[in-house]
């Protein structure tokens, strides 16, 4: 496309005279990939083709919003997208689609306490395959136009999970649904086939009491009766969330530390959690707001 890119000492640097449309290619249909392309492709000179591009309803809405806008953008939602630049965008007014993975991680966390709640602002066909594998576990879900509602045995089963891109699983929750599979009745396996080194949060759930033994893309996980509550470090956003969603079951107090990295995806979730019942205290410094100590949580 013209792009002049050098990465150095931790930075990536772009540049170019302007951006020319070509014919692109992608080895794996990345969502981050096909989002920037598109971004750098509806002011590009000519019509730019991505073959094997991202599916995802963020691809869409991203889509929908620039074609607002006045860009040209065909084929959003399947694997060939194709966009015609145009000179210039124009304001507009944009109401974004809601989070698939903020409410798969409320599902969840119903889930793992046995619970019965209602989630609305729900596009349930965003999150059909997390909706297949709650019920696996034996949870009923009534999936209404805007809402799904869910009730929880008080012993989840174990499952399988195959991490995919989308229409399959979103690998965004395998994490949430390895912290309460760690109580499942039975042996859960989990195959992560989108990133590498996403287990790390595993080893912080053993501390909990967990039973989890992993294998390259390959976790494990036995059931055990009850999680231990202790301190323990989110190291990423899902991960750090997990282990959230594992506080709210674990005996006693569980404190996530570095949680700078869940509120960076999710907007307090500590205050919505509360509101379904949750004893969270968020504690620490950040964004301006004084707490006892720096990037805690505790439950």
């Amino acid at each position: 496309m013209g792009i002049q890119v050098e990465e150095k000492a931790g930075f990536i640097r772009c540049s170019c005279d302007k951006i020319i449309a070509a014919d692109i290619n992608l080895d794996f249909p990345s969502v981050g990939a096909t989002e920037n392309i598109i971004l750098a492709a509806v002011l590009a000179d000519g019509t730019t083709v991505i073959n094997n591009a991202a599916m995802e309803p963020e691809i869409v809405d991203l889509a929908n919003c620039l074609n607002r806008m006045g860009a040209k953008i065909q084929g959003a939602g399947s694997n060939i997208i194709k966009i015609t630049g145009v000179k210039k965008l124009k304001g507009t007014g944009y109401k974004v689609m809601p989070d698939r993975i903020e409410a798969g991680t409320f599902l969840c966390a119903a889930a793992v306490t046995g619970s019965r709640i209602k989630v609305n602002n729900v596009v349930s066909e965003h999150i059909i395959p997390v909706i297949h594998k709650l019920q696996e576990t034996g949870c009923n879900i009534v999936i209404e136009k805007n809402s799904i509602e869910i009730e929880a045995p008080k012993k989840l089963k174990s499952i399988e999970i195959k991490t995919m891109p989308y229409p399959g699983f979103p690998t965004d929750l395998q994490q949430i649904f390895g912290s309460i599979l760690t109580t499942a009745k039975g042996t859960s396996v989990i195959i992560e086939n989108i990133f590498e080194n996403r287990f790390k949060y595993t080893n912080e759930l053993i501390r909990m009491g967990a039973k989890i033994t992993t294998e390259g893309r390959t976790a494990i996980i036995t059931g055990k009766r009850k999680l231990i509550g202790t301190t323990v470090q989110g190291s990423d956003l899902r991960g750090g969330a997990g282990l959230i969603i594992a506080g709210l079951a674990a005996k006693g107090k569980t404190k996530v530390e570095n949680i700078e990295y869940v509120l960076r995806g999710y907007e307090n979730l500590d205050e919505k959690l509360n509101m379904l019942g949750a004893n969270i205290k968020r504690v620490g410094e950040l964004n301006g707001k004084r707490w006892k100590k720096k990037n805690d949580c505790i439950f």
